[in-house]
């Protein structure tokens, strides 16, 4: 007879995609933004790729960078270091500088970037 009260065990989480650029952390910190709060990586609109930051996707790739439109807010787009959540562009745009799944703070002078990445009212 089986035991009804034996619960499968929790899947497991997705891997932490991987994040592209130059002299990374395992936090996604890169030669061009390197302090304790530069902790997420961006998925490009263009090719799809994470990457630590703007300089480092323009280093490394041969095309011009493409913009998230406003439509896409619910793309899965920005991934955190330090848990590896993988925030929509609309819920970290609205989550105050920290992320969704740990509560780290990211660094709040990368709004000032948001326009080469996002669309921006």
């Amino acid at each position: 007879m089986a035991d009804s009260n034996i619960q499968p065990p929790p899947p497991s989480s997705p891997p932490k995609p991987k994040v592209h650029g130059l002299a990374l952390t395992p936090l996604t910190q890169c030669i061009h933004y390197s302090t304790p709060l530069d902790i997420i990586a961006i998925k490009h609109a263009c090719c799809g790729k994470f990457y630590a930051c703007i300089s480092c996707h323009n280093a490394l790739e041969s095309h011009t960078p493409e913009i998230w439109s406003n439509q896409q807010r619910g793309e899965k787009a920005v991934l955190c270091g330090k848990c590896g959540h993988v925030a929509s562009i609309g819920e970290y745009m609205e989550g105050g500088s920290r992320c969704g799944g740990c509560g780290e703070g990211f660094n709040p002078g990368c709004r000032g970037h948001w326009g080469m990445y996002f669309e921006v009212d």
